[in-house]
């Protein structure tokens, strides 16, 4: 082993490391839908609602871009520029498709909104991110758990 990219090659895929970030995601989906099945209309009334919805949302992007990043490190991949570019890896190298890599890279970008310009976000593009554009977060885990599998 001359460096370390040699030996995370040699390495497996942490399986425990990623069912833990699956874990995260799996809790933080069931809170989101349960938020956006009380409508949005209690929704916009409250507060708490808002600040939980943007915090597990945040919380489960993070936890795609850590399953992520953990499988470039160990397979070797390149190194992605940005949060946006694990995803294009992932495609890269067959182990998310095309469309799903498109949606995750939306979703990278929003992770940027809610992190640098939170005030910016109104309650109804963030009750639609999370009625219509969650479930590109489940895909993944699934996906995830398929290849880990093989």
């Amino acid at each position: 082993m001359n460096t370390i990219k040699e030996g995370l090659k040699g390495m497996g895929l942490d399986k425990e490391l990623i069912q833990l970030r699956i874990d995260v995601i799996e809790r933080n989906l069931q809170e989101i839908a349960s938020i956006v099945k009380e409508g949005y209309e209690n929704f916009s009334k409250s507060f708490r609602n808002e600040l939980a919805a943007k915090h597990a949302l945040l919380e489960s992007i993070e936890a795609c871009v850590d399953i992520a990043n953990h499988i470039i490190a160990v397979k070797g991949f390149r190194r992605p520029t940005d949060y946006k570019d694990v995803f294009k890896i992932l495609q890269e190298k067959k182990i998310i498709v095309g469309n799903l890599s498109i949606k995750l890279q939306e979703m990278a970008k929003f992770r940027n909104l809610l992190v640098h310009r939170y005030a910016e976000l109104e309650t109804k593009k963030l009750f639609k991110i999370m009625k219509d554009d969650a479930k590109d977060i489940k895909e993944f885990v699934h996906v995830i758990l398929n290849f880990i599998k093989n």
